[in-house]
């Protein structure tokens, strides 16, 4: 065949049977969604019932600032007066105060290289989804740690906090490591309002001293679910993402946080172009572009810092000068127990 014809015979091909992209896998309007549903159900902040989710949070991270109020009503104080004839009531006012949040303007590009493994599925879509999904999963969870870091550096790091570790971890007994009297301990830093402590989140270490006392429940709450762990009447999330720092002459301190139902707020705004993909044709390789306008707060902490950017880093979130307590302290339902294992 002469050259030119298996030139045109090429381009006939090329053009009949062109390439699947990116582009022609990914549905924004389909996809977009169910990526959120699965960050959703991958994330055990979710699960545990520790983040709260509603419309009011979702209109303002879509609010376009990056700051927002989330106003409330301080309780009621002062005693009741005795009834008189004579003399009429003192009037009382009820004080309105807000928190504040910040908003995170997030966003990751991915190579199709880095999501190669996906393209093994019959549903790359969904395959794809997932391993994006799982990924944001991981990264809320890194950026509720850098604002637990944070406001456990204001003075919720004595109010809030249960410390049991010893510097030279590796000399620990019993008294420095976690037991049921330690939690409870850490219970304790909220007196009449720990039954609102609702979860705790450990690293794998102390789950498995506390697995070994055998103090840990299972609930198996269908034949292939997955058993429910619960610790003191407590949901157990076991993430090795928690604080494990050395020891100040050896060995490790461990932070486990215990949660109330709802003690942190989540929004999800909508960015113009949540999902896009791109080419570079040259160099043969799709890309898929991501981005999240979200608010994650631990509510009653309010944020006052000043990022450097739009929205504050991970290394912003964990300056104690960036937050305040505004919540009355038994409110704020988020303790953390320090041991050395």
């Amino acid at each position: 065949m002469p050259l030119g014809s298996q030139i045109t015979h090429y381009s006939y091909l090329h053009k009949k049977m062109p390439a699947t992209k990116l582009v022609d896998i990914i549905e924004p309007d389909v996809w977009v969604p169910y990526m959120i549903e699965r960050t959703r159900t991958l994330s055990a902040l979710w699960g545990s019932g520790i983040v709260v989710e509603n419309e009011k949070y979702d209109q303002l991270a879509g609010s376009g600032g990056s700051t927002v109020n989330l106003p409330f009503f301080q309780d009621l104080t002062g005693e009741s007066e005795v009834l008189s004839d004579s003399a009429g009531l003192s009037v009382n006012k009820i004080a309105a105060v807000k928190d504040v949040a910040h908003v995170h303007y997030r966003g990751k590009a991915w190579g199709t290289n880095d999501l190669a493994p996906a393209l093994s599925g019959a549903d790359v879509a969904g395959a794809i989804a997932d391993l994006v999904g799982t990924w944001w999963a991981r990264d809320f969870q890194k950026v509720l740690l850098a604002n637990l870091k944070g406001i456990f550096a204001t003075t919720l790091g004595s109010t809030h906090v249960y410390d049991a570790s010893i510097a030279a971890g590796n000399s620990a007994v019993a008294a420095n490591l976690v037991s049921s009297d330690n939690v409870i301990s850490a219970f304790d830093k909220l007196g009449d309002a720990s039954g609102d402590l609702t979860a705790i989140a450990m690293h794998s270490t102390v789950y498995h001293r506390l697995l070994r006392q055998e103090v840990i429940q299972f609930d198996q709450p269908s034949a292939q679910g997955a058993p429910i762990r619960s610790y003191l009447g407590r949901r157990v999330i076991v993430d090795d993402a928690l604080p494990r720092v050395a020891g100040g002459t050896n060995g490790f301190v461990y932070t486990t946080f215990l949660f109330g139902a709802g003690s942190v707020a989540f929004g999800e705004g909508m960015p113009e172009m949540p999902v896009e993909m791109d080419r570079d044709s040259l160099a043969g390789e799709s890309y898929l572009i991501n981005r999240r306008h979200y608010l994650l707060h631990p509510q009653g902490i309010k944020y006052v810092g000043t990022p450097a950017g739009i929205s504050p880093t991970n290394t912003e979130l964990e300056l104690g000068t960036a937050w305040t307590r505004v919540y009355e302290q038994k409110n704020v339902r988020i303790v953390a127990l320090k041991t050395n294992g």
